[in-house]
């Protein structure tokens, strides 16, 4: 099915002492540009990313206003992009996913498109089980409509309600999970102790 994807790049890295997070690099890449790849590798035909522009990226960039407002702020400002670059009709599915993704891959975003059939949406689950807001797909309107109505300001607080399907996805031996990010410091450190050869690539 036609999918868009909405990025979310645009916080604080309160954990990372605030610097550029998105523009750090894991196995040669930056995080962003290893999310859009992922992206554009699973056939997405529109790509907002909400934060600070790239130019080396061939992407529609925006911020949330205003910026540094939190992940909720962020999302709706996106979907509202997406909107605007979409048939106000179709049904089509958008990827939600956070920038510091070093091992999120196309072939993963295709099984949460497969998982999210018949669904509201589907998220991807870590090792202990907990859904990831930030690495999910999600049928649009339905997410847009529901973001729309929201008086909160969390992720969880809105997506739980839906009812997304929730997807585990078991590494094979000797690979990196598709979920792990990179928010603090040990997380980025423990992204680039992985092999080249094992990241996916």
């Amino acid at each position: 099915p036609e999918f868009g994807a909405v990025i979310l790049a645009g916080g604080r890295a309160t954990r990372l002492a605030r610097i550029d997070e998105p523009g750090l690099e894991v196995a040669g890449r930056t995080l962003l540009a290893t999310v859009v790849e992922a992206c554009q590798g699973a056939g997405a035909d529109r790509i907002v990313v909400v934060g600070s522009e790239r130019p080396r990226l061939s992407v529609r960039f925006v911020r949330e206003d205003p910026a540094g407002a939190g992940p909720f702020a962020a999302l709706r400002r996106g979907l509202a992009e997406l909107a605007a670059l979409s048939d106000p009709e179709s049904g089509d599915q958008v990827a939600v996913l956070a920038a510091d993704l070093p091992f999120l891959r196309a072939a993963h975003l295709g099984r949460l498109i497969e998982a999210a059939e018949g669904h509201t949406g589907a998220v991807l689950v870590d090792d202990e089980g907990r859904g990831q807001w930030l690495t999910g797909c999600w049928h649009r309107r339905r997410l847009t409509d529901a973001a729309e109505r929201y008086d909160g300001s969390s992720l969880r607080g809105l997506m739980t309600p839906l009812e997304p399907a929730y997807l585990r996805i078991e590494p094979a031996a000797g690979e990196p999970p598709p979920w792990l990010d990179c928010d603090t410091g040990a997380d980025l450190a423990r992204a680039r102790s992985w092999p080249v050869t094992g990241a996916g690539r």
